[in-house]
């Protein structure tokens, strides 16, 4: 991957229900199942395998539209450690807009009063259409993701007291 993008913030939760809220996909990137501008107004929706998302190996299938186009792509979880750090990235050809192959993952930290949060994603513009020709396009994309993950962690727990540090 030739790009990276990353968002930090702390919660007021301990790393075990940060990673416990983070765990399932459907929070965790609950933005892309939202109508929004950046999705062009369409969405995604979820296909899980037996394991959820949720074990080394397991598959999350998103499919949607965004800006009218079809979009698809297939996930594995290839990292998880609870409450630390999970990863996953994308397996096949992912049939996107802007970005192409990617790997995501967070990580929790202990921090007095609750926890630390790093999202981030490696990734490459897609290969074609706006994302190859417009690359800057892919690094505002994927900074709007890794944000909106953050930002909605942030809003779920609230923040760390400014009497905890």
């Amino acid at each position: 991957m030739t790009r990276h993008r990353q968002a930090s913030v702390q919660v007021a939760a301990t790393p075990e229900r940060l990673f416990a809220h983070l765990d399932d996909q459907t929070r965790l990137a609950a933005h892309m199942a939202r109508p929004s501008m950046m999705m062009g107004g369409g969405r995604m929706t979820y296909d899980f395998d037996a394991g959820r998302g949720q074990v080394v190996g397991s598959h999350i299938r998103m499919g949607g539209r965004a800006f009218g186009l079809g979009l698809f792509v297939d996930e594995v979880v290839t990292e998880r450690a609870p409450p630390r750090r999970k990863v996953w990235r994308t397996v096949g050809r992912p049939r996107l807009i802007i970005i192409g192959d990617y790997e995501m993952g967070f990580e929790t930290t202990p921090i007095r009063g609750g926890a630390g949060l790093r999202v981030w994603i490696d990734y490459d513009p897609a290969p074609r259409g706006p994302g190859r020709l417009v690359p800057g396009l892919a690094d505002a994309y994927a900074r709007w993701c890794v944000e909106r993950m953050a930002g909605d962690a942030r809003r779920a727990f609230g923040p760390v007291s400014a009497s905890a540090g």
